[in-house]
């Protein structure tokens, strides 16, 4: 049967006016912000002395201040009380906020408009832990990469047409600032009706005391998040895009004036294409991930960062060459010019691939922190956002002081990017084996599982499979909604390639007691250890790959397990990987090669789980040998 699509949910009052309300929260955050920038930007005499590209910096930079401030209140006001009367406390708020901005306009005085900055971004610090711990607490699980990937796409299409909206009214003249005012107000009133619509949803810990000590729980916050490691290092990732993100994004106003030499129609462009790029990948991770949160995707993502990074800072040489000096070219004349292309192609592959990295790594915080912290968790991630992007906005002030240019900072946010990758992903390997696996079943294979909700979303397993050929192991994680550790022979984990790919994924190896009975000993006692801490833990009972096709016979190995940890068996079987280039067919290397051919099909098939009283080798090889069927 086919899935719901994940824009089903925007019929769905759970998430319908909630989605409404974020969205026009980012829309207003960014027509506001999007209009005081090209202000600065095109007309700064008539407003300020300073340098603009000091003010473009500066304003980034104080929105997200609360974020430092006031995110571990927010967190625990979003944990004691009730969401949805929160969210309209927030969007009065932001009511009375853009009513402050609205006189700014009027009389012309930027730091009142920079005092309304400061307050929508006390707004957005208030209402994200809101926004990230509701979707958890209306959403199954397996919604939760679609509804985090819709509201992404949401919220930067929200993004995109305040900023495009925002540099239109602007500098219409003579009403260019009262329109936007106006704007701003009817946008903030629209965004609080829509909060109105918001179903309850109970508070987790409503007996929660607050501290009002800032700083003592945002540490606290911080350090509560560090006991997982995978949820903080994920935190990390998070904060990490914003900081790339930001400091990107902070330079495209005059990126686009001084380097292609355009008016603000070009900022709009690039702004307009980025935005459509993370909407577009937010949209995509629900399909590539086949409706499970796949952590795989984010280091797919975090290569496209640094490759069209890199490749954006080429572009930008190419084009500030045949540009025409002096010339203030609208958009349409920018498409006409030879490199404009490259550069928007490359925009776009970074906001998407920004979204391959973003939306995972939201929907596995929300799915692996505790329920009861889990406002508190999204607050301390928020202040770690905060903390990236003032960091990226002095690192861009202090470069740009140096003398590098845009493009060159452009160039080294996507090396520093390549860096951190490589560091958060040797702390947490099971990115990067998720990642293998998801490659290997888009690229080569297209697997298809069946029955794949009998794999437990939590608690301790034993999973029991047929050895068909090498990449086994990879094939079931792929399928897997958790992570698994893997028992096999000592020879396949000593093997160059495939023993760092297993010793990254935890796996246990095993020997027999004949050939070294401490090494067996130390694997039984390290798979009791595993099931203990309610892990899943997948042997290969046969011992050896198939040199048939044939399942062999089960070894009396797992009984062994269940005698120590009385856990459930699920039988797997795998299907159409005999005679994989991995597998110990004996035909010929190419023949093989061209007889599979590439996106050759694979069935991994799950049985119903079986007692731990019911386990015996000779019935666990019957089960899989009925679930696999003809098909080798």
């Amino acid at each position: 049967m086919s899935q719901p699509n994940q824009f089903s949910l925007l019929k769905q009052r759970r998430f319908a006016p909630f989605f409404w309300t974020q969205f026009l929260g980012a829309f207003n955050d960014n027509l506001f912000k999007t209009a005081l920038v090209v202000i600065i930007t095109f007309d700064a005499l008539s407003w300020t002395t300073m340098s603009p590209s000091l003010v473009t910096n500066l304003i980034p930079g104080l929105f997200i201040l609360p974020y430092v401030l006031f995110s571990a209140t927010a967190g625990q006001l979003a944990d004691k009380f009730e969401k949805s009367g929160l969210t309209r406390f927030v969007k009065w708020l932001e009511v009375a906020i853009m009513c402050v901005a609205g006189i700014g306009w009027v009389t012309h005085h930027l730091w009142l408009l920079i005092a309304a900055v400061v307050g929508m971004g006390v707004h957005s610090t208030l209402f994200g832990p809101v926004k990230y711990a509701y979707l958890p607490q209306q959403l199954k699980p397996e919604e939760l990469i679609g509804g985090n990937g819709v509201t992404e796409m949401g919220t930067f299409v929200g993004i995109l047409m305040g900023e495009v909206l925002g540099a239109i009214l602007v500098v219409q003249q003579p009403h260019g600032l009262m329109l936007e005012a106006a704007a701003t107000v009817c946008v903030a009133a629209l965004g609080l009706a829509a909060a109105y619509r918001i179903p309850l949803s109970p508070a987790p810990a409503p007996d929660l005391k607050i501290s009002w000590n800032f700083v003592a729980e945002s540490i606290r916050n911080i350090n509560f998040s560090r006991k997982n490691r995978t949820v903080f290092l994920s935190m990390l990732g998070n904060s990490w895009f914003w900081f790339y993100g930001a400091l990107v994004l902070a330079q495209f106003p005059v990126y686009a004036k001084d380097y292609l030499h355009g008016d603000h129609g070009a900022f709009v462009l690039l702004l307009t294409i980025f935005s459509l790029g993370v909407g577009s990948g937010s949209l995509l991770c629900e399909r590539l991930s086949g409706r499970k949160v796949e952590i795989g995707l984010v280091p797919f993502g975090s290569i496209g960062l640094t490759v069209f990074g890199i490749d954006l800072y080429f572009a930008s040489l190419a084009f500030s060459g045949s540009a025409v000096a002096g010339a203030h070219l609208d958009a349409f004349a920018l498409l006409a010019q030879h490199g404009m292309w490259r550069i928007l192609f490359d925009v776009l592959m970074i906001g998407m691939f920004g979204g391959f990295f973003i939306v995972p790594l939201f929907a596995l915080i929300q799915l692996r922190c505790d329920p009861a912290h889990i406002s508190r968790t999204i607050a301390g991630m928020n202040i770690l956002n905060a903390l990236f992007m003032v960091a990226a906005a002095g690192l861009a002030i202090v470069l740009l002081g140096q003398g590098l240019t845009i493009p060159q900072l452009f160039l080294v946010t996507a090396l520093l990017n390549a860096v951190v990758a490589i560091y958060i992903f040797s702390l947490v390997p099971e990115f990067l084996m998720r990642f293998l696996a998801w490659l290997l079943i888009h690229t080569i294979h297209r697997v298809h599982v069946v029955d794949a909700e009998r794999i437990p979303a939590e608690g301790a397993a034993v999973l029991v499979c047929n050895h068909v050929s090498y990449v086994d192991a990879i094939v079931i994680v792929a399928a897997a909604p958790r992570p698994i550790r893997f028992v096999m022979d000592h020879r396949i984990f000593k093997l160059p390639l495939l023993g760092w790919i297993f010793r990254t994924a935890r796996a246990i190896p095993i020997a027999p007691a004949k050939e070294d009975p401490w090494l067996m000993e130390k694997a039984y006692v390290d798979i009791a250890q595993a099931l203990h801490e309610g892990e899943l833990v997948c042997i290969f009972p046969e011992g050896q790959l198939t040199r048939t096709g044939d399942i062999n016979e089960f070894k009396g190995g797992v009984a062994k397990i269940i005698e120590r940890t009385k856990v459930p068996v699920i039988p797997l079987a795998l299907r159409g990987l005999w005679g994989h280039l991995l597998s110990r067919n004996k035909d010929n290397v190419f023949e093989r090669v061209f007889r599979k051919g590439l996106r050759s099909r694979l069935e991994l098939a799950v049985g119903a789980p079986v007692a731990p009283q019911d386990v015996s080798p000779e019935d666990l090889k019957q089960r899989v040998a009925a679930l696999r069927g003809d098909w080798k």
